[in-house]
């Protein structure tokens, strides 16, 4: 035989044999250790559920899966290196909607497209934003409140976590959907914004659920309502903010998996379903999501890609109603 034929059968034959190696490297995923990109310091909401995450699919891998700290410039250095890690499953990026959805409209020197840059995996958890008010303000529901800011135009205060922070931009809209004039001081974290509150120098904050809870029962602290689209599974007693006086108001904010963008459909489906079936796990829903006052996540990952499209055009609608700049 030529050499020109046995150079033809060779070629052929590795064409023949490419998709059965791939079919065989993604049968095996993972094939080494697995590292998930948290943007946050240790020992935020964000990288407790990340821990705990991580922990059971190692355990369903039979790999080590590692949680990575890369905390900095509003979860901009972090995302930026799992957005350019190998797109093979083993960097995925666990972070809250703001990485995605909202700070693309704070930045014009982003260095990652979230919606072009990332493959959408799994939406792992809801927080649970509350509208919470000081018990120093005489006010037990959500409607009095608003009439009590009506009659002091300027004079009450709400906290946010900086320029841009979801707490800053909801709350600015509720400020527009309420029609009552607040006045905006940032802090750098809920501890400070919570001590101001309890001391009533602060009149209110919206932020998640389990930030208040303690103050709450002890009556230093009121939850008005929940600033979600629906009641909390958590506290089915308390009014959401559209039923208790602001029509169409809402917050969605939660935690999510991705991974880089040309990662394989395969790859990503089998991510998909062992996260789906942690979330079953009645062992981690009680210590990672009831315990911590959040909401169960879900969705198959077409409709998380369509709540990214959907979210990063509303968010954009917000800040630039917020006025926020990052840059």
């Amino acid at each position: 035989m030529k050499f020109e034929h046995w150079k033809w059968l060779l070629t052929l034959g590795l064409f023949a044999a490419a998709p059965l190696a791939a079919q065989s490297d993604m049968s095996t995923f993972p094939s080494k250790p697995v590292r998930i990109i948290v943007p946050y310091t240790a020992g935020g909401g964000t990288d407790t559920v990340a821990r705990g995450l991580a922990q059971h699919l190692s355990d369903r891998w039979s790999q080590p899966v590692i949680v990575e700290n890369r905390p900095g410039a509003a979860t901009m250095i972090g995302a930026e290196a799992a957005a350019k890690s190998a797109p093979d499953g083993h960097t995925l990026l666990f972070s809250d909607s703001a990485t995605f959805v909202i700070n693309p409209h704070l930045s014009q020197k982003m260095p990652y497209r979230p919606l072009q840059d990332f493959a959408p995996i799994a939406l792992v958890v809801r927080l649970a934003p509350v509208v919470a008010v000081s018990a120093a303000l005489p006010v037990t529901t959500l409607s009095e409140f608003i009439a009590y800011a009506k009659s002091q135009p300027g004079k009450l205060s709400y906290a946010s976590f900086g320029a841009g922070s979801y707490p800053h931009v909801v709350s600015e809209q509720l400020k527009r959907m309420a029609g009552i004039d607040l006045i905006h001081v940032p802090y750098k974290g809920s501890a400070a914004a919570v001590t101001d509150m309890l001391g009533g120098q602060l009149s209110m904050l919206i932020v998640t659920l389990s930030v208040f809870e303690q103050h709450e029962k002890s009556g230093r602290i009121r939850v008005l309502a929940a600033a979600t689209d629906r009641r909390l599974s958590l506290r089915p007693d308390l009014p959401t903010a559209a039923e208790a006086g602001v029509p169409g108001y809402a917050v969605s904010v939660w935690f999510g998996l991705a991974a880089p963008a040309a990662t394989p459909e395969s790859v990503l489906d089998r991510i998909h379903a062992d996260v789906s079936k942690i979330l079953a796990n009645p062992a981690y829903r009680e210590r990672y999501v009831t315990a911590l006052s959040l909401e169960p996540g879900g969705l198959s990952r077409a409709a998380f890609a369509q709540l990214l499209k959907d979210e990063d055009a509303r968010w954009g609608q917000l800040v630039r109603d917020s006025g926020a700049r990052s840059d």
